[in-house]
């Protein structure tokens, strides 16, 4: 199987400091400025676009989509599951976690999960379409998302983050359009959470102290 492409588990933040405002009534966030933002149900069509074309020529999103029993599919065929795959994703992530993006016309977008939450639960699965996919998705492609990539997610988790797995925020995927890359929208989608989070504890599990790193999704 494909390895993930590198993800970013921030530890350790427990709740959401109060935002602060300016004495003119105007918030003193910069972010918001800049259009960071929550991204609504009704326009988690346009947030998954962003991701499905920052993630076009990803390894593992080609994992679930080119599989032995696809190679009848035609390229539109196997773009039309990509999108359905990140729409899923984005809609879970707007029920349960925190879909973020940035820029007039979504051109980066962020799914974060908070501590102790998931996207299994029934409801969840169903509602956001997730639950769809396992007839929608090739039987290798399912095997592929559902036994091999979601399991794998959670278990590096599990191992790097150990008694910490409950307390964190996971950055499950950030995406940037590819006209839109070098403009610091990334940045802002991460800084947007890490500067609200109060009692922030970072270690990066890669060799660099102070900051720790675990991965799902990075473009």
């Amino acid at each position: 199987m494909a390895k993930p492409s590198r993800a970013v588990t921030i530890q350790s933040m427990p709740k959401m400091a109060e935002s602060s405002s300016s004495s003119s009534g105007r918030s003193s966030d910069p972010s918001q400025e800049h259009g960071v933002r929550v991204v609504p149900n009704k326009e988690h069509r346009a947030a998954a676009d962003c991701l499905a074309e920052a993630f076009r020529d990803d390894d593992v999103a080609k994992y679930f989509v080119r599989t032995p029993d696809t190679q009848t599919w035609s390229d539109s065929k196997r773009w039309e599951m990509h999108l359905r795959i990140m729409r899923s994703l984005v809609l879970a992530h707007c029920y349960k976690g925190l879909a973020l993006t940035v820029g007039p016309h979504h051109e980066a977008v962020a799914l974060w999960m908070p501590p102790g939450k998931t996207l299994e639960d029934r409801l969840t699965m169903f509602r956001s379409g997730l639950a769809l996919l396992n007839w929608q998705l090739s039987k290798e492609g399912n095997h592929r998302f559902t036994k091999e990539f979601i399991p794998l997610l959670h278990r590096t988790k599990s191992e790097v983050l150990g008694d910490l797995d409950n307390n964190s925020w996971y950055l499950v995927y950030i995406g940037t359009k590819p006209a839109a890359r070098g403009k610091g929208y990334a940045k802002m989608l991460i800084e947007h959470v890490t500067r609200q989070v109060s009692g922030l504890a970072l270690e990066l599990r890669n060799g660099m102290p102070n900051l720790s790193i675990s991965v799902s999704g990075l473009y």
